[in-house]
């Protein structure tokens, strides 16, 4: 058992949300402290837990001076709020105009710089200050960053037309590019960070997973992404690596075998990386000594520190039993990757189905398991997918078709690059997705990974989806008109935020939430999945980890939701009509 190696300077930490990456760059740059180095530890994530895995009292800014963290000496952390970074970037580039544009004009340009682009670039752009500056971090051997750039936001500032006068003249809708606007002062830095990150004697980006199929697919897509962009100093860590200690628990065995497979079945580009593992921890990584603890084979929690386990919310069966009441409409799943929503909106399809009712099952999960998963498990139920690669080829062969006979060949290449940019998967997938939730009209529709919410915060107003439709030549179906509306419509569509029973994935769950009651969206229930509380094991390490989940457990039942459901740990694997029935029991 290992910390991954950190022999650069500059180290970041990436991965799907819940699979450790604050907890294994704390425990690295502690590791390091405790070595004689000087360690700093920069975070990005808006909802950071730094200060509650050291420890210590960190404010949540844009620009902080680091702050020391007690019984650590060398180690130093700095929170940096990227949606701070972003309403001050966006009012540098608005505040100039109040007063002279009409309030429309304002109102347009303030939108522009409202999605998720700009909160990334924002959040680059305080990455650069560090990397970029010299000064910065002088004082410092390492320099750890939790959350790196994702390969979206590299994607975007390696656009040539980024940098291009079309930026700064540009009138147009929401594109991808429109968030760079102001930032052509900041081009040498960017590229200078870029090339930073892809110097591999200055920086190592630590992969991290689980031992688990869907993270090391994630992990293996990042992989993909960042070499394609020069990107090749990689490290893989297995995080909360379980082997049981004493076979005959059901459950602990089946954690132990489905972790071995799934190394097994590493993608074959991970599997060339060098790569570590640390153990599974019951008691999570709190405080600097569990951090210590990460290495070591001793994992108890103290008794006077065991959360009483108070009861606990009700299965899924009763919440399928009211959607089967209303006879149609759409149900969602919603929430980060790894928490099992393709699963739960699996069983929720089969339970309908094995009630007499019509359903189509639709995601845009890559993986194609899903209809294996559902095979032969109900005669009234079909399984399509939206593949985003297909889509955005038939959206960007429509755009190009339309306007073509309006440009000429160097329009037409400004155009094929914009098409290029991220926000192009998100509106082409919007628009598949738009004729699904169409589709509930006659029957039930059950949808696996939904639109972000800054997709629906993009399309809330009709007059900002007009200005993306003149940007591109596009064309609004109807099914795109509508689709808010029935998203709205608690009558029409039924919404489940799926989350863990850990720290990252509920706060991760809690922004999603808060993004959906932006664009007027409300959840009808959360669905806590995977919970060794209620899974039965009689493991010593396992049950004392269920005893680690109430807390979180109570905090969605109690305070983030009206309605909540608990899915267990399931020692069979949720597959085919007996896995998916146990989901929904």
């Amino acid at each position: 058992m290992a910390l991954p190696d950190a022999r650069t300077r500059y180290l970041f930490f990436t991965g799907k949300g819940g699979v450790g990456k604050t907890s294994l760059s704390c425990a690295t740059g502690l590791a390091l402290a405790d070595a004689g180095r000087r360690v700093l530890i920069v975070s990005t994530d808006p909802a950071s837990n730094l200060d509650e895995v050291l420890g210590a009292s960190l404010s949540m800014t844009t620009a902080s001076a680091p702050t020391a963290i007690p019984g650590a000496p060398g180690l130093f952390a700095l929170n940096i709020d990227p949606a701070a970074a972003a309403r001050d970037y966006r009012e540098r580039m608005v505040a100039p105009y109040r007063g002279i544009l009409p309030a429309a004009a304002i109102a347009s340009m303030e939108e522009q710089f409202s999605g998720a682009c700009t909160v990334e670039i924002a959040a680059f752009d305080e990455f650069s200050k560090l990397l970029g500056d010299p000064a910065a971090t002088a004082e410092f051997d390492h320099v750890i960053f939790d959350t790196a750039p994702t390969g979206h936001t590299l994607r975007l500032l390696t656009l040539p037309s980024a940098w291009s006068g079309f930026i700064a003249s540009s009138t147009g809708g929401a594109s991808c590019l429109g968030p760079l606007a102001g930032l052509e002062k900041q081009k040498a830095l960017y590229a200078a960070t870029v090339a930073r990150l892809a110097d591999p004697a200055q920086t190592t980006v630590v992969l991290v997973s689980r031992a688990e199929a869907a993270a090391l697919r994630e992990a293996e897509r990042t992989r993909g992404e960042l070499a394609a962009l020069g990107v090749t100093n990689l490290r893989l860590a297995i995080n909360g690596f379980f082997a049981a200690t004493r076979p005959g628990d059901a459950v602990a065995d089946a954690m132990t075998q489905r972790g071995a497979d799934a190394l097994a079945a590493m993608p074959e580009g991970l599997a060339t990386l060098p790569w570590t593992t640390t153990p599974f921890v019951a008691r999570g990584t709190v405080s600097l000594d569990a951090l210590r603890g990460l290495t070591s084979s001793h994992d108890e929690m103290p008794a006077a520190d065991r959360p009483a386990a108070g009861g606990l919310p009700p299965g899924l069966a009763g919440l399928v039993d009211e959607l089967a009441a209303a006879g149609r409409g759409v149900v969602m799943t919603m929430g980060k990757g790894g928490v099992g929503k393709t699963t739960v909106a699996a069983a929720i399809a089969v339970a309908l189905a094995r009630r007499g009712h019509g359903v189509r099952l639709s995601t845009t999960d890559p993986a194609a398991h899903v209809a294996d998963a559902v095979a032969g498990a109900a005669a009234n139920l079909t399984v399509s997918r939206i593949d985003p690669v297909h889509e955005v080829a038939r959206y960007t062969e429509e755009v190009l078709a339309r306007a073509a006979p309006q440009l000429d060949a160097a329009g037409r290449a400004l155009l094929e690059e914009d098409l290029r940019s991220p926000c192009t998967e998100e509106i082409a997938v919007f628009r598949a997705f738009a004729q699904e939730v169409d589709a509930g009209r006659e029957g039930f529709v059950v949808l696996d990974t939904a639109p972000t919410g800054h997709t629906l915060l993009l399309l809330d107003a009709a007059e900002a989806y007009h200005r993306e439709v003149l940007r591109t030549r596009g064309d609004m179906p109807a099914s795109v008109r509508e689709l808010l509306p029935r998203l709205r419509d608690p009558a029409y569509t039924r919404i489940f935020i799926v989350t863990l029973p850990e720290a990252t994935p509920v706060h991760e769950a809690e922004r999603l939430q808060d993004d959906l009651a932006r664009a007027g969206i409300r959840p009808l229930a959360w669905i806590v999945n995977q919970s060794l509380a209620a899974s039965g094991t009689g493991d010593p390490l396992l049950r004392r980890r269920g005893e680690y989940e109430m807390p979180f457990i109570r905090r969605v039942a109690d305070v983030l939701s009206p309605r909540a459901a608990l899915v267990p740990w399931l020692a069979e694997p949720p597959v085919g009509a007996a896995g998916l029935a146990k989901v929904v029991a």
